[in-house]
This record gives structure tokens, C-alpha cells and sequence, in this order.
């Protein structure tokens, strides 16, 4: 029992200040570094943390969203979120894709499939650069300036020719989506896939998830975009008005 309880200490402690190194990790915790190490490769095996190969830091995964999806229903996010996503999945007839942060990424945790044979498809559990997904920009935008700055300081990666990387470029674009209120990615994040997202926030402004409206690039093109947002809009604010 000793051993799960001092699994979990760690696990908090990687959830509270990841990235972070095993030598942090057991000066916080006054924890031999043999334990701490011990402790993370077990809950490595299981999926709840990993490390980066770069530097050896340790994060936690996406697995705190997808299996424990229960707190999500406990704190009223898919009560009010899904069906007014189904609505406007029937609405519009695309995919919709529901996703919450984690770190420097987004999980998704809901998918509404378009009744289309060729649609958008995201697995459940997909973790989601911010920079390539629309979801992730529309959460970037909701982010404090020093945040924003940091996470382009990291060296954005191209997950697709068409994925934006150049910081300066980001940032007028993040500026631009704080304007119009909804972001979008043009195969930024799949080759002929585009989307159109907008933020959930709670009572307090924080982005609590985001949503998409995605779709194959030759169904969902920039014409339609300003109208998915309107649609995306009226949603957002009645799942705002139930979150609040």
C-alpha cells in the first residue's frame, strides 16, 4: 500500500510542476531519487506520465482526461457541452471535436462523428499540438501574453507542410482570433482536413476546452468559415450559460 500511495505523490507532483526532472521531483517530495525513478517508470508502463527524451523532464498524459472522463461529468462539462455539440453537429454535419487542456497540448475527449463517409476522424485520447489545431489556437488565444510567449519560445514544430511555425507569424494570428473570437487551421494539423474552433470558458474567463467544427478541406473551405464560427458562437454561449 506504501508503494501505490508514494506512486500517487509523484504523480501529483508531476501534475503540479511538469515538466520536471527526478532530482526536483525528490527534493520536493524527500523521496530518495531511486524511488522517485522507480515510481515513474511504473506509472510510464501504465500511460499516466512520460518522458521527454530531450531533456529526461517528466509530464503526465492525456489519460487523467480520457479515463477520468467522470470528472468531467461530475463537474457538468459533458452534462452541458454534448448536447448542444450534437445540435450543432446536426446543424452544420460535421465533425465535432471537443478537447480540454493538458499542459502544452489539448486531449481530446469527445468526438461527434459527421454521418459523412469522408469526414474528419480524431481517436479519442489524441493529444493536440496548439500551434497545428484550431482547437489549440482558439485555446492559445485565451492565454495570458507571458504564457504565449513561452510556448513559442519551445520551437513549434511542423506536424504538416501547411502547419504555421514561425513565431511572429503565431502571434498575429493569435491576435487575430482574440478579434473575431474563433480560430481555424487550413491542413495545419492533417493533409485536407480543416477546421473552425472556439473556447469554452467558466465563470472566471478561464478556457475550461474547445471545440471544432472539422471537416475535409473540400467541404469545409474558407467561405464557409465566418458562418461555422456564428453557428459555433451560438453554441458556445448556451454551453457557457449552463457551465456558469
Amino acid at each position: 500500500m506504501n508503494s501505490v500511495l508514494t506512486a500517487l505523490r509523484v504523480f501529483e507532483a508531476v501534475a503540479a510542476s511538469q515538466p520536471v526532472g527526478v532530482s526536483e521531483l525528490a527534493r520536493g517530495l524527500d523521496i530518495p531519487k531511486s524511488t522517485v525513478q522507480r515510481c515513474l517508470r511504473t506509472l510510464q508502463q501504465a500511460g499516466w506520465v512520460r518522458a521527454d527524451p530531450a531533456d529526461s523532464s517528466w509530464s503526465i498524459t492525456g489519460r487523467a482526461f480520457t479515463i477520468g472522463s467522470a470528472v468531467a461529468s461530475t463537474d457538468h462539462l459533458r452534462e452541458a457541452a454534448l448536447p448542444e455539440l450534437a445540435a450543432l453537429q446536426a446543424e452544420v454535419g460535421e465533425t465535432i471535436h471537443l478537447a480540454v487542456p493538458d499542459g502544452d497540448e489539448l486531449v481530446l475527449v469527445e468526438r461527434l462523428d459527421s454521418p459523412h463517409q469522408l469526414r474528419a476522424f480524431l481517436a479519442l485520447g489524441t493529444r493536440l499540438p496548439l500551434h497545428a489545431a484550431a482547437t489549440g489556437k482558439a485555446y492559445l488565444a485565451t492565454l495570458p501574453d507571458r504564457e504565449i510567449t513561452s510556448y513559442l519560445a519551445t520551437g513549434p514544430v511542423k506536424v504538416t507542410e501547411r502547419t504555421q511555425t514561425d513565431p511572429a507569424a503565431l502571434r498575429a494570428e493569435i491576435e487575430l482570433i482574440r478579434k473575431r473570437g474563433y480560430a481555424t487551421t487550413e491542413q495545419g494539423l492533417h493533409e485536407g482536413i480543416s477546421a473552425v474552433a472556439v473556447a469554452l470558458r467558466d465563470r472566471s474567463g478561464t478556457a475550461r476546452a474547445c471545440f471544432s467544427i472539422s471537416g475535409p478541406s473540400s467541404r469545409v473551405t474558407p467561405d464557409l468559415f465566418e458562418a461555422y464560427a456564428a453557428k459555433a458562437h451560438g453554441t458556445r454561449d448556451a454551453i457557457e450559460r449552463m457551465l456558469r
